[in-house]
C-alpha cells in the first residue's frame, strides 16, 4: 500500500521590498557580479566603447571643474598664508578655520548650498574651493615660516622692499611645500567632485549616481565602475602633471 506523505510547502526565499525594487539576498551576489560583466551580452569594455563619447565629455567636465576650483583655492590659500604666517595667532586661526570646513560632510555642505545658490555649477565650485583650502593654507604657512631668516635679512640688507622679499625670496623658497599642498588638495577634490552630481554638478559623478539609481539593471555596475575608474585615471594624470611642474619650477638644490 502506498503511503501518502503530506508535502510541506517550501519556505519562500526572504524578500524585502524597497519601493519598486525587490531585494533577494540569495541572488544578490549573482546579480552584482553578472550585471556589469555579462548581462545581456554587454561587458564593461563593450559598455565603455559604446558610451565613450559621453564618458569623455564627463571626464573633461570633471577635470575642468577640479582644475578651475584648484586655481581659485590656490590663490585664496596662498593669500591667507601670506597674511597670516608672521603671526602665531593668525596662523592658528587660519588653520583651524579651514580644518573646520573640512570636517563638514561633502553631501551635507552641498545640500546646504543648494537652497542658497541653486543647483548646477555654483554649489560645486563653492564646495570644492572650500574643501581645497586646508592643505594649501597649512603648507603655505609652514613653507613661509621655514624660510631661512638669514636669507631674508640679506635681501633686506641689499635694499629689497617687503613685497620684493616676499615675491623674490620667500615665496620661491616656500614653493615646494605649497606645491605639495596643491597636490594633496587635488587628490581630495577628485573624489569630492563626484558627490557634486547630487546637485546636478558636472563630472563623472553623474555616471556613478546613474548606476546607483538603476541598481539591478544590466548596466548598473558598468556605470559605477566606469565613473570610478575614470576618476582614478584623472587623479593619476593630474598627479603626474604636478610632478612635471615640480621638476620644471623647483631648483634641484632645494628639491626634497
Amino acid at each position: 500500500m502506498a503511503v501518502l506523505r503530506e508535502r510541506r510547502p517550501r519556505a519562500p526565499a526572504t524578500v524585502e521590498r524597497y519601493g519598486t525594487y525587490t531585494y533577494r539576498p540569495r541572488a544578490r551576489w549573482t546579480a552584482c557580479t553578472t550585471a556589469g560583466v555579462r548581462s545581456g551580452g554587454v561587458n564593461f569594455w563593450t559598455y565603455v566603447g559604446n558610451r565613450h563619447e559621453q564618458l569623455l565629455s564627463d571626464a573633461y567636465q570633471h577635470a575642468s571643474a577640479v582644475f578651475q576650483c584648484m586655481v581659485i583655492a590656490t590663490v585664496i590659500g596662498v593669500l591667507i598664508g601670506v597674511f597670516s604666517y608672521r603671526s602665531e595667532w593668525a596662523g592658528n586661526l587660519a588653520t583651524t578655520a579651514t580644518s573646520t570646513i573640512l570636517t563638514v560632510p561633502s553631501l551635507a555642505l552641498i545640500g546646504l548650498l543648494v537652497p542658497i545658490v541653486g543647483l548646477g555649477v555654483a554649489p560645486t565650485v563653492i564646495s570644492l574651493v572650500l574643501y581645497g583650502l586646508l592643505p594649501i593654507v597649512r603648507n603655505a604657512i609652514v613653507g613661509l615660516r621655514g624660510v631661512d631668516a638669514t636669507l631674508v635679512d640679506a635681501a633686506k640688507g641689499i635694499g629689497m622692499s617687503r613685497t620684493a622679499r616676499l615675491l623674490r625670496v620667500e615665496l620661491p623658497l616656500a614653493w615646494p611645500p605649497i606645491l605639495t599642498g596643491i597636490r594633496v588638495s587635488t587628490q581630495m577634490l577628485m573624489g569630492i567632485a563626484a558627490i557634486a552630481a547630487y546637485a546636478s554638478g558636472p563630472g563623472l559623478g553623474n555616471e556613478i549616481f546613474r548606476g546607483i539609481a538603476s541598481l539591478g539593471s544590466k548596466n548598473a555596475l558598468n556605470q559605477v565602475l566606469a565613473g570610478t575608474v575614470g576618476i582614478v585615471i584623472l587623479a593619476l594624470l593630474f598627479d603626474f602633471g604636478y610632478v612635471l611642474i615640480g621638476r620644471l619650477t623647483i631648483p634641484r638644490g632645494i628639491r626634497v
